[in-house]
């Protein structure tokens, strides 16, 4: 028996560490340690609903799913950490999400339910490469920082942006000691090399600095 939980705990670690690898890949909030403790920890209450209180089942009435279903409710606290809400922009939604299946990965490896927590993982993982692949499917939210020597500097930025079909969900201007503009921009891109298309932009405005992308 004891075997059995051991095979049960490493299949769920290893289950939710393949999603956290991914997401970590993707320079997310919560990456492989973070999936992994949480598919481990999950499997380990199952296996305590499960087991942990056999002993108290012959004397009464007892509910073995109470412990393993406050895990389901326990798991939104730390969802609600990661998930960011910022200048009318929400961020960490996938990733809390993805922590919240990552769970019940793990749950069903507790209960010795391999093959639908196996299928559960290879499914997560096709779909967050997919929708990764094919960013036409949904807008991508980046927060981008950059300096201007002057407004005029910033209004070219902000051309560029509408002839890239980029939409600027909220922005912010500072004006620093020296006179120069740090500008915070929302904005909203469906290009799958957004990046590149940010950056050389900017590098094309010598009166412009690049300071942060965080997607």
């Amino acid at each position: 028996m004891i075997q059995e939980f051991i095979i049960r705990l490493c299949v769920a670690g290893v289950l939710g560490g393949l999603i956290g690898f991914e997401r970590e890949f993707r320079s997310k909030e919560a990456g492989l340690r973070t999936h992994f403790l949480v598919a481990l920890g999950s499997a380990l209450f199952m296996l305590i609903s499960q087991y942990g209180f056999a002993a108290l089942q012959d004397g009464g009435r007892f509910d073995a799913s109470r412990v393993a279903a406050q895990v389901v409710s326990g798991i939104g606290f730390i969802g609600a950490g990661i998930i960011i809400f910022q200048k009318n922009s929400v961020r960490g939604l996938t990733t809390a999400a993805g922590l919240w299946v990552t769970s019940a990965i793990g749950m069903a490896c507790g209960g010795g339910m391999y093959i639908v927590a196996g299928f559960t993982t290879v499914l997560v993982m096709l779909v967050l490469e997919i929708t990764h692949r094919l960013p036409i499917l949904g807008e991508k939210s980046v927060a981008l920082t950059f300096s201007a020597d002057n407004r005029e500097a910033f209004q070219r930025v902000a051309d560029a942006l509408k002839e890239q079909h980029v939409r600027v969900w909220s922005y912010s201007i500072n004006q620093e000691a020296d006179s120069t503009l740090t500008v915070n921009l929302d904005i909203k891109i469906r290009q799958a090399n957004y990046l590149a298309t940010i950056i050389d932009m900017l590098h094309n405005s010598p009166d412009v600095r690049l300071i942060s992308i965080v997607s």
